[in-house]
């Protein structure tokens, strides 16, 4: 099925403007049984014709731990000009060594930091990952933001990319190609 998935959202994302990337999560088990699985993803780029640097894998720090060869695969990934982005940061083991191990474009603060975003320890991750984030030169999302307040609060940190229900619940593919063509000049 994960082969599917991935075929499909590239396949979907080439009809799309080409400022939009696409994200597809991949699993710690994908990883131990697709040995190659940056050779599926360069197949589903060549047969769909999405530029690499459109498609964004997400991975968790669970699939470095339990794919013993998924730093070398993110490589060769990382090396086709796809995106990596590290998912799930600061629920899981949050070794901090992963972020110097292999390549990361972008790093997800789990939705739990954005529900409680107000709070002391939430501050604290979210102020920290922030620097960390700036100084590495990656990306920093954090994702679950639903309301006006959280949004608000996020700015304090400069976060710039935010992911949640305040701009959209998830839409088939369909639909949401109609949203981007009545939101913009629809083009390549």
């Amino acid at each position: 099925i994960g082969d599917w998935v991935l075929r499909r959202a590239c396949a979907d994302a080439a009809a799309w403007p080409r400022r939009i990337r696409v994200a597809v999560n991949f699993s710690a088990k994908q990883f131990m049984l697709r040995p190659n699985i940056s050779g599926h993803i360069a197949e589903a780029l060549s047969a769909s014709g999405l530029e690499p640097d459109r498609l964004e894998v997400e991975i968790t720090e669970s699939t470095l731990m339990e794919a013993k060869d998924a730093v070398r695969e993110l490589e060769r990934i990382s090396a086709m000009g796809v995106k990596v982005a590290l998912d799930d940061f600061g629920t899981g083991y949050s070794s901090l060594s992963y972020l110097r191990q292999f390549p990361v474009d972008k790093i997800k603060i789990d939705r739990s930091f954005a529900q409680d975003v107000l709070s002391r320890a939430s501050k604290a991750v979210i102020g920290s990952v922030s620097v960390l984030a700036q100084m590495l030169d990656v990306d920093l999302v954090v994702e679950g933001v639903e309301t006006a307040d959280q949004l608000n609060a996020l700015r304090h940190w400069d976060v710039r990319l935010v992911q949640g229900y305040i701009f959209s619940r998830p839409v088939p593919a369909d639909q949401l190609t109609l949203q981007l063509q009545a939101a913009t000049p629809f083009r390549k």
